[in-house]
């Protein structure tokens, strides 16, 4: 018996919480005059570190817990290209004792729907063990304010 998903379809900006602005770089874009299919998940990354950095949570030179990519995924719609500013929207889907599901939207500025949209799971650990460590206070605090009832 064979099973089907839903085709996954853009999304609109309200469906996230947060939102970066990436400006693509010159780099960015392959022979096609795209931005190349791996460099979303460099944006994933950017939106999702800035955040953390900016709300608090993360210190990546001296805090003991950074996160490990442990899955990612992605699905493309439009194209993004250079010049042209993305805006990176994030929420949290779910929350473990040390692991976060991000999803993210990139969005071609003033484009109601998603370009591409994904997801990004860390895992939090020890800088110097490399061992999973529970989420701390301030960790949660952030990842709230990432919350969207309807993305859980």
């Amino acid at each position: 018996m064979s099973q089907t998903t839903a085709r996954p379809s853009p999304e609109p900006r309200d469906a996230y919480a947060h939102y970066v602005d990436i400006p693509t770089r010159w780099m960015d874009n392959d022979v096609y005059g795209h931005v190349n299919n791996v460099v979303y998940y460099s944006y994933f990354d950017t939106a999702v570190n800035r955040y953390l950095i900016d709300a608090g949570a993360l210190d990546i030179h001296r805090g003991q817990v950074i996160g490990l990519v442990i899955e990612t995924q992605c699905n493309y719609f439009s194209g993004l290209e250079f010049p042209q500013l993305v805006q990176a929207g994030l929420r949290v889907a779910h929350v473990g004792r040390s692991s976060v599901r991000y999803e993210v939207g990139l969005f071609s500025e003033g484009q109601e729907l998603s370009a591409a949209r994904g997801h990004f799971v860390h895992v939090y650990v020890d800088r110097e063990t490399r061992r999973p460590v529970e989420l701390p206070q301030v960790w949660l605090d952030a990842l709230a304010a990432l919350r969207v009832p309807s993305s859980v």
